[in-house]
């Protein structure tokens, strides 16, 4: 029996929510995972199937329909694939559950805009804006689970979606320094960020991966865009990330080089 294909990128977070969520349902396997390099131009093929976007990541069912958003996937797979279904089956906790999730887009916005900014001069407006985000999902944390770790109990579907972007906000601790301040506007959602990036589902990238790979973030280059003077971007599988020096953490000065990257 054929397996759906997943069109992804290992490192990216919307890609990283669907592989959570195959290992809470005991599914790693499920799916077959293609790397797509995003510093190379798309396949055309590829591009044909999703009619023209390269947003990923991209699920290709056994019969040819394609299916796109990550969202989207992360609730065909709960529903599709045997194990455990993440979602909330009571009816008033999935619209809480929802409610949380329609939180992330706000704060992926957020934190990319403060990591790619280059003005010094917006970066406090930006750190109010990203912080303004945290304490929506405070609040809503706070009103609905103020005593546990995890939104119901467990780490479910809400905490799959989130969990990444939590781990690829390590680059706006390193290149900005950024840390959730104390105080009761940002100890709950804290606490659900501890716990989310503890748990064992949740272990498919690394920070220094994350740091690594996304350094050309930090200096407004996004999805594989060479910056000037750079021939190869931080985003390459070779040479592999591991055996590359750790980026300078000053973003706002003269950038590095490629081979200052051990990219070449």
């Amino acid at each position: 029996m054929h397996k759906p294909i997943v069109h992804h990128i290992p490192v990216c977070p919307f890609c990283q929510r669907l592989e959570i969520l195959l290992a809470l349902k005991g599914q790693p396997n499920a799916v077959e995972f293609r790397v797509v390099d995003i510093t190379r131009p798309r396949d055309p093929g590829l591009l044909a199937r999703t009619r023209g976007t390269t947003a990923l990541p991209v699920m290709e069912l056994p019969d040819g329909r394609v299916l796109k958003e990550s969202l989207v996937i992360l609730d065909y797979l709960d529903e599709t694939v045997p194990g455990p279904v993440q979602r909330r089956p009571d009816p008033f906790e999935h619209a809480v559950e929802q409610m949380l999730i329609a939180k992330e887009g706000p704060l992926v916005t957020a934190g990319y805009r403060l990591v790619m900014n280059q003005d010094r001069g917006q970066r406090q407006p930006l750190l109010d804006a990203l912080l303004g985000a945290f304490a929506q999902i405070d609040d809503v944390l706070l009103a609905h689970s103020p005593e546990g770790d995890f939104l119901f109990g467990a780490f479910g579907l809400a905490e799959a979606v989130f969990t990444p972007i939590f781990m690829r906000f390590w680059f706006l601790e390193y290149y900005e320094g950024f840390e959730l301040p104390a105080g009761p506007n940002y100890d709950r959602v804290r606490r659900w960020r501890q716990a989310c990036l503890a748990h064992p589902a949740a272990q498919q990238t690394s920070r220094e991966q994350v740091i690594k790979m996304y350094y050309d973030y930090a200096l407004g280059a996004g999805n594989g865009a060479l910056l000037p003077g750079r021939q190869r971007s931080s985003f390459v599988f070779e040479p592999h990330w591991r055996t590359r020096p750790w980026p300078p953490a000053e973003k706002y000065g003269p950038s590095a080089s490629d081979a200052a990257l051990g990219l070449v």
